[in-house]
């Protein structure tokens, strides 16, 4: 037997996903379904959601869509009170809507664009979250995942400043519940991953190329993660997990720089 198929099982669990109509969200939504969780997903989309769920079920599990804007917390204390009453407590909630705009840096960042990506990003996880750990201290276990960035570990201006601060609230924001709720049983995962080919790529100002998105992570990549931290053992937390792509355009030009000034083997 493989050390990986040793690992414990989450089949009949239910699993919150946020921005779950697209991407990294949807990738994440398929792959618990596809380990026999009971799977909520939420998004602003109904349309997207639809489209998900419809994906999710092919894996024959019961799944549930409830449109919700994490942004708002009565829209987010709705969305758990209507998952609950549907699937029963949340035991996995993975916290992956995020946001940013086009219009991102210092020079032309408007407050209200501010505004928005401090709501989806930082505001929405920590209310999605409040939503949920009560009746996991209670059960006395409860894993949350925050799909984060690698933002969140360091400085890239490309993202922008409130992207830049959101991120490195939620990475504190997760490693808070561990300090806090790891008494409980409860482990908080943040996983930062690098760039993902995903339509978010669409609002940067430098649209990457075809060939840049084939090397970039792709979403089943963060997918296969989350699960992952899921199937550890109750008493193992993967706390944070970086993910980035092999050929990382971060460090491409220096490293080719590198290469080209060595001398032939």
């Amino acid at each position: 037997m493989s050390i990986l198929s040793a690992l414990g099982g989450i089949s009949g669990q239910v699993v919150w996903v946020t921005g779950a109509g697209t991407g990294i969200g949807q990738s994440i939504a398929l792959a618990f379904a596809q380990e026999g969780c009971r799977v909520a997903v939420s998004g602003r989309s109904a349309e997207k959601l639809a489209e998900t769920a419809t994906l999710a079920r092919g894996f024959g599990c019961e799944v549930l869509a409830v449109p919700a804007n994490v942004a708002g917390a009565r829209s987010v204390a709705e969305a758990h009170r209507v998952i609950v009453s549907s699937l029963g407590e949340v035991d996995i909630l993975v916290n992956n809507a995020g946001t940013n705009v086009p219009r991102r840096y210092w020079q032309h960042l408007s407050p209200e664009d501010m505004a928005t990506i401090i709501d989806v990003n930082l505001k929405g996880p920590f209310a999605c979250s409040l939503a949920v750990l009560p009746a996991m201290r209670s059960r006395r276990r409860g894993l949350l995942i925050h799909i984060v960035s690698n933002a969140a570990a360091g400085i890239f201006p490309g993202v922008g400043p409130s992207y830049t601060a959101s991120k490195h609230g939620a990475r504190a924001l997760s490693a808070t519940i561990n300090a806090e709720e790891g008494i409980h049983g409860i482990r908080s995962i943040c996983i930062n991953p690098g760039a993902v080919a995903t339509p978010f790529q669409k609002s940067r100002a430098d649209g990457p190329s075809a060939e840049d998105l084939a090397s970039m992570v792709q979403p089943e990549d963060v997918a296969a993660a989350a699960v992952l931290a899921a199937r550890m053992p109750a008493r193992t937390c993967l706390a944070e997990i970086l993910i980035t792509p092999t050929d990382n355009h971060i460090h491409r030009a220096t490293a080719r720089a590198i290469s080209a000034s060595l001398p032939d083997a």
